[in-house]
């Protein structure tokens, strides 16, 4: 089983609008509505690739419910904690006239101690059933800015690898615990590192503590520093759409690649294609399946120099 960990779940709205213009009324021509989060997100496509998938995370609320509704019909088991306070919408925005996608997230509930010490409980029971865990996304208002440092050396102390995927203070914390993959965008690794380099900054990463960095660099495809090596991967062409949830669906390729035992090169492979084909679908959580099977032959791996430790 896969674990994924989303602590500020959301109800995913995307807009499709034919374009979007400011400071004027728009009239939606298409509308979808997901459960949402970056571990959700991640979920859904392990589910998608096969793989037994467990949700945890916090959900409440009239937003949480329905959340939790639209999780009843899908793949991954739900195992998300209640919160008193309402889970938070995000609002995607599809512009058709440009493909650009403008996003609105709210903060998320309020978390009380007593409901962090719940979610712990059910953390620790999830460890012992799973064979990896995705820990994602932002942490809502009430948690501690080391959680993600506390659940890394859980994760460890249970002999489970565990990718980070966060950004910001939360990110510095919990790469000092060591998780065993991060995969920062290049933003989020600059901030990190103070490099705009991509490798030196993904060396530096690996440095401050994490065992394999991926550091994803959108259309230009990733690029991973882990102990047995360096390796640049690209997909053949760039692609237009909706951007939103390519990295869940990258990290979902990392994690399954892992569990199956498969080379970084082909793990890095799937990750892209993957991601490519995220962006060909509607929504987050979701890829387009016949796009993943043409592109993953033809995503090109090249390796750097080794990394030095």
């Amino acid at each position: 089983m896969i674990l994924t960990v989303t602590l500020n779940t959301a109800l995913d709205l995307t807009y499709g609008v034919p374009a979007l213009v400011p400071h004027t009324s728009h009239r939606v021509r298409d509308l979808s509505e997901r459960p949402g989060g970056k571990g959700l997100n991640v979920a859904r496509v392990l589910s998608a690739l096969g793989h037994d998938t467990v949700v945890t995370g916090f959900a409440g609320g009239t937003t949480g419910g329905v959340l939790r509704e639209l999780l009843a019909g899908l793949p991954p088991r739900d195992a998300l904690v209640a919160v008193a306070g309402n889970t938070r919408r995000t609002i995607a925005v599809v512009d058709a006239s440009t493909g650009d996608t403008t996003q609105f997230n709210e903060p998320g509930p309020h978390v009380t101690a007593d409901e962090w010490a719940a979610f712990l409980t059910t953390y620790e029971k999830l460890l012992g059933e799973a064979d990896a865990v995705a820990l994602c996304g932002s942490l809502p208002p009430g948690i501690h800015v080391g959680a993600y440092a506390e659940l890394v050396r859980l994760a460890r102390a249970a002999g489970v690898p565990v990718l980070l995927d966060t950004s910001g203070e939360p990110l510095r914390r919990g790469i000092a615990a060591r998780p065993d993959l991060i995969k920062p965008n290049g933003d989020e690794l600059a901030q990190l590192t103070g490099s705009r380099e991509p490798l030196r900054a993904t060396r530096d990463a690996r440095r401050r503590g994490a065992h394999g960095v991926i550091a994803s660099l959108g259309a230009d495809g990733m690029l991973a520093a882990t102990p047995e090596g360096s390796w640049r991967a690209a997909p053949p062409a760039r692609v237009a759409g909706n951007p939103t949830g390519a990295g869940d669906s990258a990290v979902a390729g990392l994690l399954s690649g892992l569990v199956e035992g498969l080379s970084w090169p082909d793990r890095l492979r799937r990750a892209v294609a993957l991601s490519t084909a995220t962006v060909l679908a509607p929504a987050a959580g979701e890829f387009d399946r016949a796009a993943y099977e043409e592109l993953l032959p033809r995503v090109d791996v090249e390796e750097y120099a080794p990394t030095t430790t």
